[in-house]
């Protein structure tokens, strides 16, 4: 039986071939969408799922409160975490990982590692990052051990046993041993690095007054709580403990810590610490999976029941000769799970084509198979078969609740109650549409509006290099002065755009009541020709001076947020004002307009200058914009003079600024990828609704031409009606979009106004898409000879 079921399912596909592909298509693309998306999701769901011990993990985190301001950061003080483990049983363990970068020298190669962590001895105990050589407890232990990743153990020694050898690191000065090899860290973390050095290279080597130090924040840190720990009592417990240990000196200096406890798998999707928190583009591409799924499930219910007046005869012989209700139920299930195995087979293909686009455009490899995890196809199974189920249903029992008396005498005809579902679903259908043209429309604009506003400083054509900030770096500058293409040389410790080493610093100003007011205070060490260079503006005060050994010593330039979180009205009035920084005293010399330092998510933080024309870390050099390729050449030599054992990098400040735009960037990719997708599956559905209204119109077509109607009537005749419905779509679909866009727009600082032109644009282009898609048919059927047309009557 139902053999037969299958087999008449497969006749009536083949005998109306463009419904077929109209919905096969429709579904296949839909599915393909949806499971790319879903692979995305999964993907980004699954951060740090493959610890064993990730319900036991979390990251400390601090926030540092001041009188003025109270600042969430994702660091903790450094010794803060071997506090409270040896103070609280709940602490099984605990590893801190500091952030650093050094040159590694082997033979009379040089080479530079910017993805390098210091790690406690704790690390492979904590974390589960495999390490394929060497013994985890004891392969951190001491000074100057390094563990390499495999590929960066590759790249060095080939396919020799790493374990043993040595590497010259830190400008060639040290020596350090290879004890481990650890596999390539998987790419669903944020605990990324090629090389892991031991903490106590710092702790008893390089700085061991680290080991007594407070309020320094320059490392992040995780603990293992046992399976019987509360994390928010323990957070109470260390609250208590930090200010019986350190309230004293908190006091002091006016600051305040409180640490809170951050679960590992919460970080990338939900901390706004130090990153953007990822759960709300997860949200909305789920969303998105859902809406594109089910405009494709739309188009299937829309095309099958615009085929029951067609299909009525058929129902009314089956009843006549004894086909009970069920069974007609049944035979068109049949016949919509036929539909959906062939769009599943085809999504499958569709999606083995796209997936390595797919990777492109997410800017990660989020699988590079579809068989990577089964549970994705067999999801995308199981959501074809409800989709035939769901879908299916409605036309089932439609098609097989017809009389066969009225179907048999002709006086069936399409019903009032299935012609409003068919407007409704496509209402539901160009709704979406909407949603996500306005959607897209509006990423673009913000992405558009960060990047073309004013910044506050000149990033053209200055680019950085990254030195040791030794004394060679002023022979180098000399040797550079001349060279014509080169405007300007600057020394700095920081650019804006992230480049450098952006400190930290609490600092106490004398403010408008006359009190010192402490803050947390952002600080740029940089040279007399900074300020110039990046052509920042002074509102008061004045620049830093070689000529005044004071200013190396006693002098500080703030921002304009800094003044204003002192009370003072105009900038003019803190002049001389006193300022006390990590114990060096001096007087505010001048205050620089607010400039952009990161991206425009991010609002303008206070800012402190200090001048330092000796040890900083970047040199850098503006440029004319001409014969640049050759420039760099003559810059590299020279460096190369100075520094021959370290390796010669740069890169332009304009490209670190706006690589901070790459993750919005990618963002409005995938969604205007998507987006084109559901708007073809909507055109898709609506190609074939307006087929088979122009079939079942034909003999009124016909009449209305022999009449005299023109074919611009006709064709206004069949549109008008669909265009109807998109334009309720375009009224529905407005307010929803403002609404969705108005909340994605809170996470950025800066934003765009929201103009009523993007809203009519939008609705342009759907009326627009949705005319051309109906149109295609009304010409054809306008242009028809009448004569045909009745004559099949």
């Amino acid at each position: 039986m139902f053999k037969n079921y299958f087999k008449i399912a497969f006749r009536n596909l083949w005998r109306h071939k463009s419904y077929s592909a109209i919905n096969i298509g429709g579904l296949a693309v839909g599915m393909t969408a949806g499971f790319l998306l879903l692979l995305y999701i999964g993907y980004e769901l699954s951060y740090e799922a493959f610890h064993s011990n990730k319900d036991q993990l979390y990251r400390v985190v601090t926030d540092i409160e001041t009188p003025s301001n109270t600042y969430k950061t994702p660091v903790v003080d450094w010794n803060i975490l071997s506090e409270i483990t040896a103070e609280f049983p709940e602490v099984e363990n605990n590893t801190r990982l500091n952030d650093t970068e050094f040159d590694v020298r082997l033979g009379n190669n040089n080479y530079h590692e910017s993805k390098v962590l210091g790690v406690d001895e704790s690390f492979f105990q904590i974390f589960d990052y495999e390490l394929l050589q060497g013994n985890p407890i004891e392969a951190l232990k001491t000074p100057f051990s390094l563990v390499l990743s495999e590929s960066t153990a590759k790249k060095y020694f080939g396919d020799e046993n790493a374990l043993g050898k040595t590497l010259k690191i830190m400008d060639g000065n040290r020596i350090a041993t290879v004890t481990g090899v650890m596999k390539d860290n998987p790419k669903n973390t944020q605990i990324k690095s090629d090389i892991l050095i031991s903490m106590s290279t710092y702790t008893e080597v390089i700085d061991p007054e680290l080991k007594e130090s407070w309020g320094d924040f320059n490392n992040r840190g995780f603990v293992l709580l046992n399976k019987n720990a509360n994390p928010k009592t323990l957070e109470a417990k260390i609250a208590s403990y930090n200010e019986r240990t350190h309230g004293k000196i908190m006091k002091e200096v006016e600051l305040k810590l409180t640490y809170f406890l951050e679960p590992i798998e919460d970080i990338y999707l939900y901390s706004e610490r130090g990153s953007s928190p990822q759960i709300g583009n997860v949200y909305i591409f789920l969303i998105v999976a859902l809406f594109i799924l089910l405009i494709a499930a739309i188009n299937f219910i829309n095309l099958t029941t615009a085929r029951s007046v067609e299909r009525a005869k058929e129902v009314g012989i089956r009843k006549v000769i004894g086909a009970k209700k069920g069974q007609l139920s049944i035979q068109f299930l049949s016949e919509s799970i036929v539909i959906c195995l062939f769009a599943f087979f085809l999504a499958i293909g569709f999606t083995w084509l796209a997936l390595p686009y797919f990777n492109t455009l997410a800017g990660k490899e989020i699988a590079s198979s579809i068989w990577d995890d089964p549970i994705y196809p067999i999801s995308l199974f199981g959501i074809a078969l409800l989709i035939a189920l769901i879908a299916g249903s409605y036309p089932a029992l439609v098609l097989s609740s017809f009389k066969p008396i009225k179907v048999l005498k002709g006086k069936f005809s399409s019903s009032s109650s299935g012609s409003r579902l068919r407007k409704g679903l496509v209402i539901s259908q160009f709704t979406i549409s909407v949603i996500m043209i306005v959607s897209t429309i509006i990423v673009y604009n913000q992405i558009d509006y960060m990047r073309s506003q004013d910044l506050g400083f000149d990033m053209n054509q200055i680019m950085i290099v990254e030195t040791n900030g030794s004394a060679k770096q002023k022979i180098m500058i000399d040797e550079l002065s001349n060279i014509p293409n080169i405007i300007s040389i600057t020394t700095a410790a920081t650019v804006p755009g992230g480049g450098g080493d952006n400190s930290t610093a609490l600092t106490k100003i004398v403010n408008q009541q006359g009190n010192e007011q402490t803050l947390t205070i952002d600080r740029y060490r940089i040279d007399d020709d900074y300020i110039n260079q990046f052509d920042l503006k002074l509102l008061a005060g004045r620049n830093f001076s070689k000529d005044l050994a004071s200013d190396s010593l006693e002098s500080m330039i703030i921002n304009e947020k800094a003044f204003g979180l002192l009370g003072y009205s105009n900038p003019e009035q803190i002049i001389g004002k006193g300022f006390d920084q990590w114990g060096r005293k001096g007087k505010i010399i001048g205050v620089v307009k607010d400039f952009h330092m990161t991206s425009l998510k991010e609002e303008i933080k206070p800012l402190s200058m200090v001048y330092n024309n000796s040890g900083n870390t970047l040199i850098n050099f503006k440029m004319t914009g001409n014969n640049v390729s050759s420039t760099i050449a003559i810059i590299e030599n020279s460096f190369k003079k100075a520094y021959p054992n370290t390796t010669f990098e740069y890169a332009f400040v304009n490209e670190l600024f706006n690589e901070q735009y790459e993750a919005e960037k990618r963002f409005g990719t995938l969604f205007l990828s998507f987006a084109l997708l559901a708007i073809f599956i909507s055109c898709l559905g609506l190609l074939g609704l307006a087929s088979y209204s122009t079939l079942q119109r034909r003999r009124e077509i016909g009449i209305r031409k022999v009449l005299g109607a023109s074919s611009m009537g006709i064709v206004n005749l069949l549109s008008k009606d669909f265009l109807k419905l998109v334009l309720i779509s375009i009224v529905i679909a407005t307010p929803i979009s403002w609404f969705i866009m108005n909340k994605w727009l809170q996470d950025f600082a800066y934003r765009m106004e929201m103009s009523w032109w993007i809203f009519a644009v939008s609705g342009g282009l759907a009326v627009g898409i949705a005319f051309l898609t109906v149109s295609f048919q009304a010409i054809k059927a306008a242009m028809t000879n009448p004569v045909n047309s009745l004559k099949t009557e």
